[in-house]
């Protein structure tokens, strides 16, 4: 079964985070995502961007679902 610890360690090795936590079932997970990389990005951008680095995971069918709150940190600091 598939870990959250596991999905966090596949996103932090493609792309830079300030923050990270996922949370799941063992099939179904949602992220919070802190990166500066997300700065101009629209919404749909930043998800690609993250979808990216997990395809490999989704092609082999090994993760199926996750859904995503992808923001800057500036956006991070001025939500918490």
């Amino acid at each position: 079964m598939l870990a959250p610890a596991q999905i966090e360690a596949w996103i932090t090795a493609g792309l830079p985070c300030e923050h990270l936590a996922v949370d799941g079932d063992g099939q179904h997970f949602s992220a919070v995502i802190v990166s500066t990389e997300f700065a101009g990005l629209n919404r749909v951008k930043r998800q690609q961007r993250v979808n990216a680095v997990l395809k490999p995971h989704f092609d082999s069918g090994e993760l199926h679902a996750l859904s995503m709150q992808t923001l800057t940190p500036d956006e991070w600091k001025n939500n918490g």
